[in-house]
């Protein structure tokens, strides 16, 4: 069971840090710099609270500024590197996804569930590319619609699962994808009795992943190592019969190797 969360109603919690921390995550990949009504708006805030959290973060140095536009500074590397400092098992995993990348010339992953998404924490890149977004560590991704994420979900008690079905936004990001709730915990249930996950073209079109649960020795879940292939070029008989193996292979190591 996830340990129990405040509410924002709850007297512990702190309100201003979590309005600190929405207007830094505020900035992504489509909105690297922005006015200080920009983030207003992306953070829901008005000009006068948001301004105020901007310039906190500025004088802290998370924040840089430039006459109207604000960007991230360097200095938020730091929050990312505590947690992976935190994590000293990612890189005996890096080194598992870098041989698999090497083996077999595909891009491999290790993902973790954060709310309803998926979020990239180690990544081997094969030299082609599968999508029309740079996948990087830190990357953030639906989980519904990714084989790391159907795994991950699986690992969910059945009343966590139910009310991540209840709530979650089903899009239909190509022509495959599942966008009824009964399917999804139909593929979900699959995913768990069969121990993997192959999501086909659902994200992105051309895009056909293979997923397996990593656990350590004492059988805590670090998250989900993928393989994501173009469809074109691997079949599932491939994805199955070579890399499903493989893969399974690794996570056995690591659960020898992380404890």
């Amino acid at each position: 069971m996830q340990e129990e969360v405040l509410s924002p109603d709850d007297r512990d919690f702190v309100t201003a840090l979590a309005s600190g921390l929405e207007v830094i995550l505020a900035f992504d990949e489509d909105h690297p710099r922005m006015t200080l009504s920009e983030v207003a708006t992306r953070t829901g805030m008005n000009r006068a609270r948001a301004r105020r959290f901007l310039l906190t973060l500025h004088s802290l140095g998370f924040v840089r500024k430039t006459q109207r536009h604000f960007e991230l500074a360097p200095k938020v590397l730091q929050l990312g590197y505590a947690f992976l400092s935190a994590n000293d098992y990612r890189s005996v995993i890096q080194q598992y996804l870098e041989d698999i990348t090497e083996e077999i010339g595909e891009s491999s992953s290790l993902g973790v569930l954060d709310g309803d998404e998926v979020t990239y924490v180690a990544r081997s890149s094969a030299r082609h590319r599968l999508m029309a977004i740079t996948l990087s560590v830190g990357t953030r991704l639906p989980a519904a619609y990714t084989s790391m994420g159907r795994v991950l979900l699986a690992q969910l008690p059945d009343d966590e699962l139910a009310a991540y079905l209840q709530r979650v936004t089903l899009e239909a990001h190509t022509d495959r994808s599942i966008t009824d709730p009964a399917q999804l915990r139909h593929c979900i249930e699959q995913v768990r009795l069969q121990g993997y996950s192959i999501v086909d073209q659902e994200l992105d079109p051309g895009l056909r992943s293979l997923a397996v649960p990593a656990f350590d020795a004492n059988g805590k879940l670090l998250g989900a190592i993928n393989i994501s292939t173009n469809a074109a070029r691997i079949d599932f008989d491939t994805l199955t019969r070579s890399f499903l193996p493989l893969l399974q292979d690794k996570v056995r190591l690591i659960r020898t190797h992380v404890s």
